[in-house]
């Protein structure tokens, strides 16, 4: 156990530091993920014919391709694309690195997006539409009834979804250890190499990913009793 010490003679503060670094990158696809499942489930529902097809294409997509091959297409193609862009601005562009933070949060972001506009818009769906039909006749706008009817329902609709695609988020940035960035499991993969202790490392990131998965379920039940106390309270009388 010398091993997971803190301080020199331990990997504890690289796996600490790595684990924040998780962190960093799932809250940052998840964010990323649902103003994307927002437009998302906007476009489908509201949007014009194309742009409910371009919805549809990227909803197909991204929920078809294996993550790993999602992110190594990040990878790999992001230089391409980050040169090619700048060539249209300067006449000679070298090699263009981009940041494995950038690429793993985009490419995490956008598998998170497209789970969380079919959770969005079937969120929408299960809003009475009666109750819209009320608010139209009282006489309320468009953002009103979005803001006082359709959104506060939708999202307690959506709490559950949302937090199975958080533990999916968050377990899929094990996968950008491909990239390079030093997040728990590229860690976990150093300290076993170096220390030829395989087992007692990846128990260790099992162990913190379970934690890490645990809270944050606890986190969003209690945020689905507080969305639906008052629809419990009318239930149980």
């Amino acid at each position: 156990m010398d091993l997971l010490a803190f301080g020199d003679t331990g990997w504890g503060d690289e796996l600490g530091r790595a684990m924040l670094m998780t962190l960093a990158v799932a809250l940052t696809a998840m964010a990323l993920g649902l103003v994307i499942g927002a437009l998302g489930a906007t476009a489908k529902l509201a949007g014009a014919w194309p742009v409910r097809l371009a919805a549809r294409l990227y909803t197909t997509i991204f929920r078809g391709i294996p993550e790993l091959l999602i992110i190594y297409l990040f990878f790999f193609g992001s230089s391409g694309g980050a040169k090619w862009v700048l060539e249209l601005f300067f006449d000679s562009v070298g090699y263009v690195e981009v940041d494995a933070f950038i690429i793993g949060a985009l490419a995490v972001g956008l598998i998170s997006g497209s789970y969380s506009t079919e959770i969005f818009r079937g969120a929408a769906i299960a809003v009475p539409r009666g109750q819209v039909e009320a608010g139209m006749a009282a006489g309320m706008s468009r953002g009103l009834i979005l803001r006082r009817i359709l959104a506060p329902q939708a999202l307690r609709f959506a709490l559950p979804g949302l937090g199975n695609v958080w533990q999916l988020t968050l377990k899929d940035t094990s996968l950008i250890m491909v990239t390079g960035l030093v997040e728990l499991m590229r860690q976990s993969y150093v300290a076993a190499g170096s220390s030829r202790e395989p087992f007692l490392f990846y128990i260790a990131a099992a162990a913190i990913y379970l934690g890490l998965t645990s809270v944050s379920g606890a986190g969003f039940r209690r945020a689905e009793r507080w969305a639906g106390r008052g629809t419990q309270q009318g239930a149980g009388q």
